[in-house]
């Protein structure tokens, strides 16, 4: 095997290894912020299991947000990207511990539990943004690279999900734990890769402003922020929608989300080498808009098998989607500049969770859960029709792009 094929198998296990930790959280969310203290009557923040849900998640992506960019940057000063990603890699590990230690201390608030989940965040995302970047700079086809991580991400959310919801009915504190070992391995695994990252080095300064002069980085970032929107949405709404409309346990819940993820995942490695040949606007534009579709006919079934039908469609088109948009960031960033670029897309996606957790929980409690898939699956449509005339420019301007081209 080819060094870049092994080191690409590799990292995408990396990148499996981070979204499974965190998805493994997500069934049973409702169950393990009681067992972590969300009491209304000690907690302003948690005055309904919703709204304890929410800020959970909240407290993890906001810190993705602040802290993406700090790892992507000192990443590309420093022309490293090993010794990065294995301490993130423990520090996260050391988070989810001290989060699963929670319950037999009994006596942290839970705004100092919301405490930890910020720290933990800002660990995670440092293992798991540079990862991506570690694929960015392989040989071998930005589609095939980023079909690579988004392989790794779907299967990390399809098996976390299902798996999650049964470790949650053994332990509430069992998927972090699981979450903790899991990091462990990354770390170590991590450690023994070799670092390609691009022997010159750049000013923090002169990072910034290369990629403030590359203003068409903000088409992948704009969709990146709304397909993690989705994700975000589906991750917290979904999850209580299944369990309240079809009276479902988190077991069952975690089946149901991986409806979506197991073909989200399986097909994501062969559509990205599809936008390497077709270019990426229709997977990206015309996906989009299906994937719009798609999700408002989730909110619409009327029974757990048309639910469960409904998400294996809109997985499809998400793996359409999600290895185009992040092949485009690839395209259109200076090699010198990858890890900040790459960090502005996960900023980008982790604004779109808490767009997702936010907009989707807000939306969801104050007009209903068909209002809130009205809203999501219309952005989603939104964003697509109106960026036709900037993916048509691009088309039109493929001669001076990097290769592979915007569109082919």
């Amino acid at each position: 095997m080819h060094s870049s094929d092994r080191d690409r198998l590799v990292l995408a296990a990396v990148v499996f290894a981070v979204l499974f930790s965190q998805l493994l959280l997500y069934p049973g969310i409702a169950t393990l912020v009681d067992a972590l203290g969300a009491d209304a009557a000690s907690s302003p923040v948690a005055s309904t299991t919703l709204d304890a849900s929410m800020w959970f998640l909240v407290s993890e992506f906001g810190a993705y947000v602040v802290f993406v960019g700090v790892w992507g940057a000192i990443s590309d000063v420093t022309g490293r990207r090993t010794p990065f990603i294995v301490l993130s890699a423990i520090g996260g590990a050391a988070s989810y511990a001290a989060l699963a230690a929670v319950p037999s201390l009994g006596t942290i608030p839970f705004e100092g539990v919301l405490l930890l989940r910020v720290l933990q965040g800002a660990m995670t995302i440092g293992a798991f943004s540079l990862t991506m970047t570690m694929l960015m700079d392989l040989e071998g086809g930005h589609g095939r690279n980023m079909g690579a991580a988004g392989i790794a991400i779907g299967l990390g959310a399809a098996m976390g999900a299902p798996i999650g919801g049964q470790l949650t009915e053994l332990d509430p504190v069992a998927p972090l734990v699981a979450a903790a070992i899991l990091l462990v391995c990354v770390g170590l695994l991590v450690s023994r890769l070799e670092d390609r990252t691009p022997a010159s080095r750049r000013t923090v300064r002169a990072l910034v402003e290369g990629v403030r002069q590359r203003p068409t980085l903000s088409l992948p970032y704009a969709f990146g922020f709304v397909d993690r929107m989705t994700a975000g949405f589906f991750a917290l709404v979904g999850t209580l929608y299944f369990q309240e409309t079809f009276n479902l346990a988190p077991g069952a819940t975690g089946l149901l989300l991986a409806c979506f993820f197991a073909p989200f995942a399986l097909l994501q490695y062969p559509l990205g080498t599809l936008s390497d040949r077709i270019g990426r606007t229709i997977p990206v534009v015309v996906g989009s808009a299906c994937y719009g579709i798609g999700i408002l006919g989730v909110g619409v079934a009327p029974s757990v098998g048309a639910a469960a039908g409904a998400m294996i469609v809109v997985g499809i088109l998400g793996a359409l989607v999600s290895p185009a948009t992040m092949a485009l960031v690839t395209d259109l960033a200076d090699e010198r500049e990858r890890g900040t670029a790459m960090a502005g897309f996960n900023v980008a996606g982790s604004l779109g969770f808490l767009g997702g957790f936010l907009i989707g929980g807000s939306v969801a409690g104050s007009y209903g859960y068909d209002f809130a898939f009205l809203v999501v699956g219309g952005l989603e449509i939104a964003i697509a029709l109106v960026t036709i005339p900037i993916f048509l420019r691009l088309s039109l301007e493929s001669g001076t792009q990097s290769s592979p081209q915007v569109d082919q």
